[in-house]
């Protein structure tokens, strides 16, 4: 049952001895969701509220996608499984990696649990590595052949503001494969 495994995941203390800001395991999830975002960590926003994607970078994924944070943040629509629940901790430029032991420990569980998803966002490399197979080694040619895995997976990069350079070479992102993410979920959610 969805709800016994989130609640497991929720309390999970498995790198908890790593994490330097203490553990806060983020997630959103329902039998019902028909889109499912895996990202890679929650920031240090998202730590201190406990609200995924609550910070520039969800404010542009909400805007790529044209979901509106009522929609965004109704788990019966929109599940958020990251590959770390919890933040990792700075680094020195940006946020650590997301721990490696999440992932291999819930997402079989919680995706299971699942059946009504009919699109993943697989954000940034982390995501894409564990779960495309025969990918291109770049991120942007992985973006870039997104069409060899939709609509079960849509490969995308982050959607953070550091990523603004990316975009400006990359037209070709906003050009034609938002415009694809947009029409699905108009259908599905």
């Amino acid at each position: 049952m969805l709800k016994q495994v989130l609640t497991q995941a929720r309390a999970c203390r498995l790198c908890e001895h790593s994490l330097s800001h203490g553990i806060n395991p983020v997630i959103q999830a329902d039998t019902q969701a028909k889109l499912l975002i895996i990202g890679q960590a929650p920031g240090i926003k998202v730590h201190e509220t406990s609200i995924p994607w609550n910070d520039a970078s969800g404010d542009r994924l909400r805007s790529w996608l044209r979901i509106d944070k009522e929609h965004f943040y109704d788990p019966t629509k929109v599940a958020i499984v990251p590959m770390g629940f919890c933040y990792p901790g700075k680094a020195k430029s940006g946020d650590l990696p997301p721990r490696k032991e999440c992932a291999p420990k819930w997402h079989a569980s919680i995706l299971n649990h699942l059946p009504n998803i009919e699109m993943t966002l697989l954000i940034g490399q982390y995501a894409q590595n564990y779960y495309l197979r025969d990918k291109p080694v770049t991120l942007t040619e992985t973006v870039k052949c997104w069409q060899k895995w939709a609509p079960k997976y849509i490969p995308l990069p982050h959607p953070s503001p550091r990523n603004n350079i990316w975009l400006k070479k990359n037209p070709w992102f906003e050009n034609d494969t938002l415009p694809y993410i947009r029409q699905t979920l108009s259908k599905a959610l």
